[in-house]
């Protein structure tokens, strides 16, 4: 276990951040005791449950298509994608391609609540693909009644386990892993995830069961044990699930017990880099550090001052953990 912490002036601890929110965001944890921050029992039939659901999508046929979008940007030619998810639901999102040099390997990168308008520029990765597929009912893949409001879209059929949309976003990533392999089949072996908030939470749970990633890092991940969670004053969906718990405690507790990202993460035992927040007001801190604690196999950890937060150090910390996902990527 490898925990990397940003910079500080001097050896004096930095002043707490002013924020406008009736709760403290750090939550009054110290980084020692967000180490120790553990997950609920998994549920008896917890394995047997998503086996079988990857077992299920891996036999769906994604029948990706690719198309050229505009001019090479960044070293990258865009195009958009699209392909078949489980239920006959169809993604989209982009691929970037390297304008020079051949596709060695592939990263799926998925995107945080607020959905995605774009694929991101700034990686630096030789030879290699990157797959951004927007999840269902978000960005480039709507499916009507699931509303893209993060609000409203966390709360879709979440008192049915088996339809809650959380399951189908996973399956969502396993068949972006399908893709890239279809469309690259040269990179098996060489697949790796990145995910960040939602997309953090998301890719845990994919992670878990699918053998076909190697790699993967996640940033400020969400649905992190949820029991806990639910206790924690928070902002932004993770409030919208409080608000529906207060009312229907039963049906929301049954469900999030399968959807949670740390204990799903136990069966994580592939090499995994994280970036989590000592302070977030919209994905509680112990419940990221949840996820990174649980996780069996290989890990590294950079702490983050914050999350989901501006503050004075974001751009330098963000740039510092860039790198090092950079080079935690480069043995793919």
């Amino acid at each position: 276990m490898l925990v990397y912490l940003p910079p500080r002036a001097g050896n004096n601890p930095m002043p707490p951040l002013t924020h406008p929110y009736p709760f403290d965001p750090a939550y009054g944890y110290t980084l020692e005791e967000l180490l120790r921050v553990g997950a609920p029992e998994a549920p008896a039939d917890f394995a047997s449950f998503w086996m079988k659901r990857y077992a299920q999508a891996l036999e769906v046929t994604p029948k990706p298509a690719l198309h050229a979008n505009g001019p090479v940007e960044s070293g990258w030619q865009v195009h958009d994608l699209t392909y078949q998810s489980t239920g006959g639901v169809k993604i989209g999102g982009w691929c970037l391609s390297p304008e020079s040099g051949k596709v060695e390997r592939v990263l799926v990168i998925l995107h945080g609540y607020g959905g995605r308008d774009g694929p991101d520029f700034h990686w630096r990765m030789e030879n290699t693909a990157l797959l951004f597929p927007c999840a269902r009912g978000l960005g480039r893949s709507p499916l009507p009644p699931i509303s893209a409001n993060p609000l409203r879209h966390v709360l879709h059929d979440i008192q049915d386990r088996d339809g809650y949309v959380l399951g189908g976003c996973v399956e969502d990533v396993w068949l972006a892993v399908s893709t890239a392999l279809a469309l690259f089949p040269q990179a098996v072996g060489r697949v790796g995830l990145i995910g960040a908030s939602f997309g953090g939470g998301i890719g845990a749970m994919a992670l878990a069961w699918d053998r076909r990633i190697a790699r993967a890092h996640f940033s400020v991940p969400s649905f992190g044990n949820q029991l806990l969670r639910l206790t924690l004053p928070t902002t932004g969906s993770g409030a919208a699930v409080q608000a529906l718990h207060r009312r229907k405690p039963e049906a929301v507790e049954w469900t999030l017990a399968y959807y949670d990202a740390a204990v799903a993460a136990r069966w994580i035992t592939v090499p995994t880099h994280f970036g989590c927040a000592l302070f977030d007001p919209v994905v509680a801190p112990p419940g990221q550090f949840a996820v990174y604690h649980a996780v069996s196999g290989e890990k590294s950890l950079y702490a983050l001052r914050a999350g989901h937060f501006a503050y004075a150090e974001q751009a330098a910390e963000e740039q510092a953990m860039l790198q090092e996902v950079h080079q935690f990527f480069a043995p793919l």
